[in-house]
């Protein structure tokens, strides 16, 4: 089993930028693909970002692209979302997860984080 561990997360305005951060332990050795979703009040939970944890290869949702930044530290069995320009329809509690595929589907990633809330004001 893995376990995943978000912090990072907290309020700043808009136009600010937030470093979130995923610690992963366990079966880290499993680590094949790492994303990090979202959910906001009333909504259901969406995808924001995806890395290869061997190749580094990344994804982003178009709301995102050019924004964010998703990031692997293989040492630390960390991973990085570098969150820039935020807007207030940012607001969300964000997780991360790992699956074994690359995937935009939440239903497709088998260990979760608890989330850390980024909250952005306009």
């Amino acid at each position: 089993q893995v376990q995943l561990v978000e912090s990072g997360g907290g309020l700043v305005q808009a136009g600010g930028s937030l470093r979130l951060s995923c610690a992963a332990s366990g079966r880290t050795f499993s680590l094949s693909v790492m994303g990090w979703f979202r959910q906001a009040p009333g909504k259901e939970r969406e995808f924001v970002a995806a890395i290869r944890w061997s190749g580094g290869n990344t994804w982003y949702a178009d709301s995102v692209k050019g924004r964010f930044t998703i990031s692997r530290d293989m040492a630390k069995a960390t991973v990085y979302l570098q969150a820039n320009s935020l807007k207030p329809e940012d607001t969300a509690l964000y997780y991360c997860a790992t699956g074994t595929y690359f995937s935009n589907a939440p239903n497709d990633y088998r260990a979760w984080g608890q989330g850390t809330q980024v909250t952005v004001s306009s």
